[in-house]
């Protein structure tokens, strides 16, 4: 850890805070969402795997009653369980954010998901799986976090959708008007 050698303490602007790594998985393992937010954490997709698998086997071992973060190389660990799907972190260790906003963010990522989904469960992350990334991405951009806010972030995902569903309804009239 570089530090300030007049204050001895650490030097702020070299740590910027980042959320490396978001990973979704079931009590048996599964990978269910998986974001990367930093290139340098893992080069390769083999090096992904090797990791994902590493932390999920620790996490997999440790029991109800252990803390929720732990440390990880040069980062820390920060995760929770609800129902049947655990919700990973991987953070800077010497970072500026508190590793209990991560774990209110992870909170506010699982309110956002219940008010999207309607008390969501690990089916809908399966099978809407690219909403559940698109929900990630109102809240993280590039591994900081952008937008805390539950409402806005549903807000801006039905706005979207319903954009979307404009969009299709216009092409499917716009079709049958040239037949």
């Amino acid at each position: 850890m570089p530090v300030n050698a007049e204050s001895k303490t650490r030097d702020i602007l070299i740590f910027p805070s980042m959320i490396h790594l978001v990973t979704l998985f079931s009590r048996q393992g599964k990978v269910r969402l998986c974001k990367f937010y930093n290139a340098n954490l893992a080069k390769s997709e083999k090096d992904k795997t090797k990791i994902i698998k590493e932390m999920i086997s620790n996490i997999l071992s440790r029991t109800a009653s252990m803390s929720c973060f732990i440390e990880w190389r040069d980062h820390t660990i920060v995760y929770k369980r609800y129902a049947s799907l655990y919700f990973l972190f991987v953070v800077d260790k010497y970072g500026v954010d508190n590793e209990l906003i991560i774990l209110e963010l992870i909170h506010r990522y699982v309110e956002v998901l219940d008010q999207y989904f309607g008390a969501v469960c690990e089916l809908d992350i399966i099978y809407n799986f690219e909403k559940a990334h698109f929900l990630l991405d109102e809240m993280i951009m590039s591994g900081e976090i952008m937008e805390p806010s539950r409402k806005a972030v549903v807000k801006y995902v039905h706005f979207s959708d319903q954009f979307q569903e404009d969009e299709i309804l216009f092409h499917a009239v716009s079709e049958t008007s040239t037949l």
